[in-house]
Formats: structure tokens, sequence, C-alpha cells
């Protein structure tokens, strides 16, 4: 028997809730700069979509599971490609849509190739982690999910990056 599943999801558990700590402490400081939060509503149903996703996966994939070691590999590009992402906004970077009058509009790292990289990135993850496991139906589920409410978020964070930009 092996626990090797359950390592890896506690891994991806350990790695979100950094970066949770991470995106609080930036987002502290871009309010203390006069940013303010836009569009909160939507927030509490990402945080929903993502804990239910680590903790299906916990709670659902035996410590014996097999693991397809190709979507492992993918899911690890996805998560470096995300960092990529998270150390080219630096302090910009957070889980809010924080505006700070003023502040730049980052078109550099993977922000020169696509708007929303981490959304598409984090879309990725949350398809693919289940595949490591076998668990396509939680991989549709959680994707269908996540793609709701990222709508919701993206068309937020649209508008408010529209204002910047005029």
């Amino acid at each position: 028997m092996t626990l090797i599943p359950h390592w890896l999801i506690a891994l991806v558990a350990a790695q979100r809730l950094g970066e949770l700590i991470y995106a609080h402490r930036n987002t502290a400081r871009l309010l203390a700069r006069g940013g303010y939060e836009v569009g909160a509503d939507h927030y509490p149903l990402i945080v929903v979509v993502h804990m239910a996703w680590i903790a299906t996966l916990w709670l659902s994939v035996a410590s014996d599971a097999s693991v397809a070691w190709p979507w492992l590999v993918a899911y690890l590009m996805l998560t470096a490609g995300r960092a990529w992402t998270i150390a080219t906004l630096g302090p910009f970077w957070t889980t809010r849509i924080i505006q700070l009058p003023g502040a730049p509009i980052v078109r550099r790292g993977p922000y020169r190739y696509c708007r929303h990289p981490n959304y598409l990135i984090v879309a990725g993850e949350i398809a693919v982690l289940p595949l490591v496991f076998d668990m396509w139906q939680a991989a549709i589920i959680f994707s269908l999910a996540n793609a709701a409410v990222l709508a919701w978020r993206i068309r937020v964070e649209n508008a408010a990056l529209a204002v910047r930009a005029s």
C-alpha cells in the first residue's frame, strides 16, 4: 500500500494555502496603498469550488490509487506556469480583484500572450489533477463549476481593467 496519492493532494493543499497567505499579504499592502476591492461577491464561490475540489480528491482517492505519471507531469507543468504568472505580478498578485489607482497593467511574462493566464492555468490544473488519479468525473464536474465562477470573475475583472486602461 502506498500513500503517494494523499501526499500529492496534501502538497497541493499546502501550496494553495501558502499562496493564500502570500495573496493576503499582497492584498493588505495594496489596500494600504489606496487600493480597493472590486467584485467581492463572487469570491466566496471561488473559495468553495477550490476547497471542494481538494476535499473531493482527498476523500475520494484511495491511498493505494495508481498515479498516471503523464498527467502528473502535465499538472506539474501547469503549476510551473502558474508560478510564472505569480512571479510576473509579484506584489500585485492576489486572489481578489484589487484596483490600485495609477498602477500599471502588467503586459510582460505570460501576460504578453494571454490576458488571464492564471485563470487558464488554474482551469487546467482543476481538470488535470483528478486525471492523475483517473477521476474523470471530478475533472468534468469541477471544470464546469470553475468555468461558471470564472465567467463571472473575468467579466468583473475585465470591466475593472478597462477603467484602468482608459
